[in-house]
This record gives structure tokens, C-alpha cells and sequence, in this order.
């Protein structure tokens, strides 16, 4: 009985209009979306790689007895495109185009949404959007009736008058809706991987294949969460038309709304200061520290007894004695430099991580907020590489701050050039990317999190339609 009604269920929505556009949407997007952004990311990887090119002809050397300016960038960490991108392009191109490693830190290069054309003001296209945005629009449209519609017509108790169990009459429902809806999806998922890999998408790597696996199955998790709204709403509501407004303007709130109050509320809950001004501070308190060893320094100067025009001489032994003396003062306020600004980074490190994972958690409110999080992390977009490309700049700047940094005389009196003075920056390592049990780990959450919203969803949809009088 239950597969009878599921191939009736079927052939009901094979025949609609609505499936002609389901079809319209996932052979036309679909592929054309995935070959785009994988052109996007060869010439991103072209770009990286020129840029890389260069930072390896211009190596940087350093005299340690040469003032070298607090602000000048002796390196540059640049981030490698990933291959996932051309699913998910989320945080890529917000992030940094390099981050530069001066004496005062660490500076941020200019993202590359900076030189980006107008069309960015329209939104990114590509598969995260499709099944965020318009696959749960149409996941909606294919159940806001099922059960509404039927009651409408009358046919809901005719059906039910032959003793026909109401669970099997709503698992129909949604079993058959279901399959007429993903199995177009996966078809035109499956076309579009195989455009990727004529265009030289390495698919086959052994952490590429499984991502996509888990991108799909997220996929298809987040659309029978909104195939199970959509049928909570036609189980409360007995007009197919208000059931139709009620269902869009719940799409409104689920996808185009939570997802960024969360974040709008935790900047008004907790507010932080802007890197911008974390780096002033730096800079202010680095001049400050100069500014007392220069008073100091000219102080030693004036205990040179003059000559008998008036002149003060400094070289020789007496430079070197200056000299001697202005070391331990020297190390005295690097000392505090670096515990200051230490101080400065782990007080804003923890504001903005207060800040985001608050908007995070109330952002996840909605099942497109943990399907985002989900996808991005699984193609290497989110949050987890964000964070280690960040790590790998503040890593890079401690190696280069112990190597270097910390063994520039910048009040040297006498300064006299030696070959063993001068030191080559050393180049910046590679930035780690997750594993892809560690994205498992990140992600886990958002996979309960949607199993949670369709279980539930369900059951409501299965309470309701029990207690319902026909």
C-alpha cells in the first residue's frame, strides 16, 4: 500500500509544472555554476602563484645594526586558493590577499573582493547558494500542499475514509515528494562533477572525493529539513494559498534573515575594537618606548664632558661605552614592548571570539546557518581556514621576531657594517589545511543540528496530522 501510494505521490509531481522548473533549475545551474567557479579558481591559482613567484625574487635582507621602520613589511604569507572553492566560495575572497610581517606585527593585504567588479554587489553564484537558496525555496513549494491541498479539494477524506492508516498516507507524502525532488538534483550533480574533471578538477584526490561525498550528503540533509517545514506548515494550515504565503515568508526568515541577526545582535551584545586601532595602539606604544631611549641616549650624550669650543665628540671608545650602556636599557623596553602588545592581541583575540561565537550560536537558529558552516568548512572556505591561515601569519611573525626583530639595534651610536650583521628573511612556511577528520570535528554540530531540525520537524508534522480532524 505505502509503495502504491508513493509511486501515485510521484507521478502527482512529475506531472506539475513545479517539477518542469526543478528540472529547469538543476540542469541549467547546476553544471553552468561549477564549470564557472572552477575558471575562477585556475586563474586565482595562476594569480597565487605569480604572486609567490615574486615574493621569492624579492628576498629581503637585514642589516641588525641598520634602523629598519616598525611598519615596513619584510615578508609576505600568501594563502593558496583551494580546488573546493568552486562549490563553496564562502570566506575566500574576504580573506586577506597576503598578511605582511612588519616589526610592529602582523598587517592584512587587501581582500581580494578590493579589485573586484561590480557584480559582486549582486551576490556570489555557486553551488552553496543553489542549494542554500533555491533548492529550499523549491523544497518548500513541493510540500506546501500536500497535505493542505488534499483537505481543500475534499479528497483528504475520501482517501482516509478507506481505513487507510494516516502515518502511511503522510510518509507517501514526503517519500514521494522526496525522491522526485533529489533524484533530478543528483543527476545534474553528477553531470556537473563530470564537467569539473573534463576541466581538470582533481576529484580524485583522496581529500577532494570525500568532501564532495559529505557535501552532497549535507545537501540532501538540509532539503529534507525544509521538505519537513513544508509539511508541518500544510499540516496546520487548511488553504493551499495561505499555506503557499505562510511557507514563503517562513523561506524569508529561515534563509535571508536569522542567519545574519545572529550576528547583527552579538556586535550589539558585545562590541570590539577593530584591528585597525589594535594596530595603532602598537605603534604608539613602539614610539613611545623609542622616544623615552632616544631621551635617555641623549642624556649619556650630554654627560660627555665638552672640548673647549663647546663640542661634544662621540666615537670611538666613548661611542662604544654609550653603546654598552644603552643595551640593557634597550632590552629592557622590548621586554615591555612585547608584554604590552601580548596583552593588546589576547585581549582582542578574546572580544572577537566572544563576539563571533556568539553570533555563531544565534545564528544556528536556522538550518541554512549550519548548512553554510558545514559546506565551508568541508570545501576548506570557513571559519577553520580562516583561523589557521591567521595562525600561520602570527607563527611566521614570531619566528621572523626571534631571528630577527628582537636583535635589531635600532640606537646603535657607532655603526660599523660586519657580513655576519646581515640576515636573509627566511620565507613563510605553507598554511596548514584541515584534515578531514579535524573538519569533522569543527562540523559535527551542524550535522546534528540539521538531523535535529528534520527529525523534530517530522515528528510535528506526524503529531499534528494525527490529532487533525478530517
Amino acid at each position: 500500500m505505502l509503495m502504491t501510494l508513493i509511486k501515485k505521490e510521484m507521478m502527482h509531481h512529475i506531472l506539475s509544472v513545479r517539477f518542469i522548473a526543478l528540472l529547469l533549475m538543476c540542469l541549467l545551474l547546476v553544471p553552468l555554476t561549477l564549470s564557472i567557479n572552477h575558471r575562477n579558481y585556475r586563474q586565482n591559482l595562476v594569480d597565487y602563484q605569480e604572486a609567490v613567484k615574486l615574493a621569492n625574487i624579492e628576498e629581503t635582507t637585514v642589516n641588525l645594526k641598520m634602523p629598519l621602520e616598525p611598519d615596513l613589511e619584510v615578508s609576505k604569507l600568501i594563502l593558496k586558493p583551494t580546488p573546493l572553492s568552486v562549490f563553496a566560495n564562502g570566506l575566500a575572497d574576504a580573506l586577506p590577499s597576503y598578511l605582511g610581517i612588519t616589526r610592529n606585527g602582523v598587517t592584512q593585504g587587501p581582500p581580494a573582493l578590493v579589485s573586484a567588479s561590480l557584480s559582486y554587489l549582486l551576490g556570489h553564484l555557486d553551488f552553496l547558494f543553489i542549494v542554500g537558496t533555491v533548492f529550499s525555496l523549491l523544497a518548500l513549494l513541493f510540500t506546501f500542499d500536500a497535505v493542505a491541498g488534499e483537505r481543500e479539494a475534499g479528497t483528504l477524506r475520501i482517501t482516509l475514509s478507506n481505513s487507510l492508516p494516516r502515518d502511511v498516507f503522510l510518509w507517501s507524502k514526503l517519500i514521494g515528494g522526496y525522491l522526485v525532488f533529489v533524484v533530478p538534483f543528483l543527476i545534474s550533480l553528477l553531470f556537473g562533477l563530470l564537467v569539473l574533471v573534463w576541466q581538470g578538477f582533481p576529484l580524485g584526490e583522496p581529500d577532494i572525493f570525500p568532501r564532495v561525498l559529505m557535501l552532497t550528503f549535507a545537501s540532501l540533509l538540509y532539503i529534507a529539513v525544509f521538505f519537513a517545514i513544508g509539511t508541518v506548515i500544510s499540516t496546520y494550515l487548511d488553504n493551499s494559498k495561505t499555506a503557499l504565503i505562510f511557507a514563503f515568508t517562513v523561506w524569508v526568515f529561515a534563509v535571508l534573515i536569522t542567519p545574519r541577526v545572529g550576528f547583527l545582535a552579538a556586535k550589539i551584545i558585545a562590541p570590539t575594537r577593530t584591528s585597525q586601532s589594535i594596530y595603532m595602539a602598537k605603534k604608539a606604544m613602539r614610539d613611545d618606548f623609542n622616544a623615552e631611549l632616544d631621551k635617555q641616549k641623549m642624556k649619556f650624550i650630554m654627560e660627555v664632558p665638552p672640548d673647549k669650543n663647546g663640542a661634544r665628540h662621540i666615537g670611538g671608545e666613548i661611542a662604544e661605552k654609550i653603546e654598552e650602556r644603552m643595551k640593557p636599557l634597550e632590552e629592557e623596553q622590548r621586554s615591555k614592548f612585547q608584554d604590552q602588545s601580548n596583552e593588546l592581541d589576547r585581549n582582542y583575540q578574546r572580544e572577537t571570539e566572544q563576539q563571533e561565537q556568539m553570533g555563531e550560536t544565534l545564528s544556528r537558529i536556522s538550518p541554512t546557518s549550519s548548512l553554510i558552516y558545514l559546506a565551508t568548512n568541508l570545501t576548506q572556505t570557513g571559519k577553520g581556514t580562516r583561523s589557521n591561515y591567521s595562525q600561520a601569519g602570527d607563527r611566521y611573525h614570531d619566528m621572523l621576531h626571534t631571528d630577527v626583530f628582537s636583535k635589531i639595534r635600532d640606537h646603535v651610536t657607532a655603526r660599523i657594517i660586519r657580513p655576519e650583521d646581515t640576515v636573509t628573511i627566511t620565507q613563510p612556511p605553507r598554511v596548514e589545511i584541515a584534515t578531514l577528520d579535524e573538519t569533522f570535528r569543527e562540523s559535527v554540530v551542524d550535522v546534528l543540528l540539521l538531523c535535529f531540525f528534520a527529525v523534530v520537524l517530522t515528528t510535528v508534522a506526524f503529531l499534528k496530522f494525527f490529532r487533525s480532524d478530517i
